[in-house]
This record gives C-alpha cells, sequence and structure tokens, in this order.
C-alpha cells in the first residue's frame, strides 16, 4: 500500500523566474519525494519561501515570515529558504532564524530533493551550472508555460544584486528550449513565456533571440510568444524587425530605462544612453503603433540631480509608456552602488517617485480612454470573482468581459466598452 501524499506550501516572492524556479521544485518534489500543494501553511510537511533580493522590502518580509510560519506549522514540518535571498545570506539564515531547515540558492534549484534531507544544508554555489538539468514537468497553468532560455546574468549594473545570486549567465541549448516548448504546447499551453535575466542577449552555438524566437514560433500549437526581460542595449534593428514582423509574437515590449539621464545611466553601468533608448523606442512604436512598451524607472540613485530627474520625467513624455515599475533606490549589499556616498534625501526620493507615479497614471487614463471601441484578440486565461472572464490582449492590457469558463483557453475579438486605467471591459464580438 502506498504512503499517503506529503504536502507541500510554497510562497513564491520576487519576478516570473522565481515562478518558474517554484515549478521546478514542486515538479521534482512531486515526482522524487510524493509531495502535492497544498494552500494551507499549517497542514504542509514542508514549507518552501522563494525569495527575492533585487530590493530591501522582501529581504525583510523573510524573517517576518519565517517568524509566522514557525509558530503555525504543524509539529515536524520543515521550512526551506530558497531562491535570491539564500543565494546571498547563506548560512547567515539560518544563524538569525534556527527554526530554518536548509537554504538553497537561486542556482541550485535542481538540489532540492538533496538538501530536503540534511538537516541545515546550506546549497548556494552560484557557478553551478543547471543550463542542461531534465527537470520533472509541473505548470501552473496549462494555458500558458514559462520557459527558461539562460540563467544568470553577465551584466555588472552597480544598483543590481543578481549577478551576485544569479551568477554568470549561461544560455540554455535551443534545441532544449524548443523541446520544451512544444512539449508544453501539445499539453494545451498556447502561450510561450520566455524567461531571461537579458533574454535579447541570447546566443548560443549561432543561434541568437531573433533566431530562437522564430523557432519557437514554428511550432504549430503555439499561437503566442512573450517574452522578459530585453535589455536596451541589445534592441538591435534584427530583435526589432523580427518582434514587428512574426504574428506570433505579442506586440508588448519591457523596456526597462532605470533613468533617463545619460550621466546616471554611466554611473548604472546600463551600457546606453537617453538617445539610444529614445531611438529604440520611436523605431518600436514606427514599426508597431500598437505596441505596449512597460519600463522599470529608479529614483533617488546616489548622485541624482533635480536636472536628471528631469531628463527622466522626458523620457516618460516622449515614450509614454503604457507601464511603469517604479521604485525609490534601495542600496542592496555586494554591489558597486553600495559604496557611493551621494546618497539623495529619502523625502527627495519620494517627491520624485510621487512625480513618476502620478504622471503615469494621468497617461493611462489618456491610454485607456483611447482604446474606447478598439477591438482586440484577447487569450482568456481567469476567472473574476464578479463574475467576469479576463486574459490578455496580443498587446499586453487586461481585458475582461462577461462570461463562464467556457471561454477559458479561447482567443476571442473584444470591442472595448468600459476601458479603465489597469483593466478594460468589453463585450465579445467574435
Amino acid at each position: 500500500m502506498m504512503n499517503p501524499p506529503k504536502k507541500l506550501f510554497i510562497e513564491t516572492l520576487g519576478c516570473a523566474m522565481n515562478v518558474r524556479d517554484s515549478e521546478h521544485m514542486i515538479a521534482e518534489l512531486s515526482m522524487k519525494e510524493n509531495y502535492e500543494l497544498t494552500t494551507k501553511m499549517n497542514e504542509a510537511d514542508l514549507i518552501l519561501i522563494n525569495t527575492c533580493s533585487v530590493r530591501e522590502k522582501p529581504v525583510q518580509k523573510l524573517f517576518s515570515e519565517i517568524g509566522v510560519f514557525n509558530k503555525k506549522k504543524k509539529e515536524g514540518a520543515k521550512i526551506g529558504v530558497c531562491g535570491c535571498t539564500a543565494s546571498h545570506l547563506g548560512k547567515e539564515i539560518i544563524k538569525r532564524a534556527p527554526a530554518v531547515d536548509f537554504v538553497l540558492g537561486a542556482r541550485n534549484v535542481s538540489k532540492i530533493t538533496e538538501v530536503l534531507h540534511k538537516k541545515g544544508a546550506v546549497e548556494i554555489d552560484i557557478d553551478y551550472d543547471e543550463s542542461a538539468f531534465a527537470f520533472s514537468d509541473f505548470r501552473s497553468s496549462q494555458r500558458k508555460a514559462m520557459v527558461n532560455i539562460s540563467i544568470g546574468c553577465d551584466k555588472q549594473c552597480t544598483f543590481c544584486i543578481v549577478p551576485n545570486t544569479r551568477g554568470v549567465e549561461i544560455a540554455i541549448p535551443a534545441n532544449l528550449i524548443v523541446q520544451e516548448a512544444k512539449k508544453a504546447a501539445q499539453n494545451g499551453a498556447k502561450e510561450i513565456f520566455l524567461l531571461g535575466q537579458n533574454v535579447n542577449n541570447y546566443k548560443h552555438e549561432g543561434v541568437d533571440f531573433p533566431d530562437l524566437l522564430e523557432l519557437v514560433s514554428q511550432i504549430d500549437e503555439v499561437e503566442r510568444i512573450r517574452f522578459t526581460s530585453p535589455h536596451p542595449l541589445h534592441m538591435d534593428d534584427k530583435f526589432l524587425e523580427v518582434f514587428a514582423a512574426n504574428p506570433k509574437i505579442c506586440k508588448s515590449m519591457h523596456m526597462p530605462l532605470q533613468s533617463g539621464s545619460t550621466r546616471l545611466l554611466k554611473e548604472m553601468k546600463r551600457g546606453y544612453t537617453k538617445e539610444w533608448f529614445l531611438n529604440r523606442a520611436k523605431k518600436l512604436r514606427d514599426m508597431v503603433p500598437d505596441v505596449h512598451i512597460s519600463t522599470d524607472i529608479i529614483v533617488g540613485f546616489p548622485g541624482e540631480s533635480d536636472e536628471d530627474f528631469e531628463e527622466t520625467m522626458d523620457v516618460i513624455n516622449q515614450v509614454r509608456f503604457e507601464q511603469i515599475f517604479s521604485f525609490k533606490y534601495s542600496p542592496r549589499p555586494e554591489t558597486k552602488a553600495a559604496e557611493f556616498t551621494n546618497v539623495v534625501d529619502a523625502s527627495v526620493a519620494s517627491e520624485r517617485l510621487t512625480c513618476v507615479q502620478a504622471r503615469q497614471d494621468e497617461l493611462l487614463d489618456e491610454i485607456a480612454q483611447a482604446s474606447m471601441d478598439k477591438v482586440y484578440e484577447v487569450y482568456f486565461e481567469e476567472l473574476r470573482n464578479n463574475g467576469g472572464v479576463a486574459g490578455r490582449a496580443d498587446n499586453s492590457f487586461m481585458v475582461q468581459v462577461e462570461g463562464s469558463d467556457e471561454l477559458l483557453g479561447l482567443t476571442k475579438k473584444v470591442r472595448i466598452t468600459n476601458p479603465r486605467r489597469k483593466v478594460l471591459y468589453g463585450e465579445v464580438i467574435d
């Protein structure tokens, strides 16, 4: 007689790559250790916290969560800390929180079934190569599939801790990527989401990122391709031309600006100028008029003057981003910028953040109103609590209609009848 399955609770913080890492761990634990997922932490035999370290708040939240979980977990349940914070704090996590049974770095996901049985294990080798590891299969959604195309990062942005937590950039062989995408598509995933720290820097044995996009688009069952995150430095004409011309590639581009000041971009070691960024954004809008462009912006980076900030606002006004992820600068350990002494006053940084977000709200309202009566092709993915069904248009706008689960997994034409800042409401017309 088989033993009943054990229960796994997993909390995932941070980016899409963390979500995919969590899927890998769930798959390995399910296949090799007979675990099944639960949404109830207090009934779990194993509690995993998959962490983010890009900003300070998620790190602070980690130790708070450990304390809460330790008080509420059932007797004998294990707690494991995984991901980027695990990579950079390592043994310090167990010293500060003895309730933690093991620590598993972001570059060591495939070792989850090993550390599970080693009390006090700390596996955080950022040189470990998982690029060809054959993970067991698990998907959070059958309708779309995330596929890693690279691991690590070869950039040295002065504000970013990622190279210290995920190691140097290694490309996953193109044939393995296509094989994984094909399997997911044959199992029902109509959308493939390609993941990497700098996806458009991908190169493996003569295959670059535009080539890879074309290869994935040749899979018959794939209807849509998305990706994150491209780097502005690598947005050459070949990349933009394939993006514009291939009908399976969703017309949504994330272009992380960080700052509109060329002087600060140099301090950040971003590798491009304000002029290059604006040139690429204009070319993109000219080639794909309905493109959705999102970005990341840091305010209050060390030494940011009023003039530097105005340069950022100028880019916002010229590009008119459809979405902005904006943050106050947060010094991270082991980064060059953490050593900079020309700190911007916190109140000034807060004012600048408020300014960015207020302007973005104005733009969002204008962009939303401009979508009135437009028709979008929407791939429906989720039921909403208010009786609606939601999905993303080809250019990434979130669209909601009245309907039932019969629409899930289908692509329908929708006319927008009530555009709002974050959701466009409409009606199915075909």
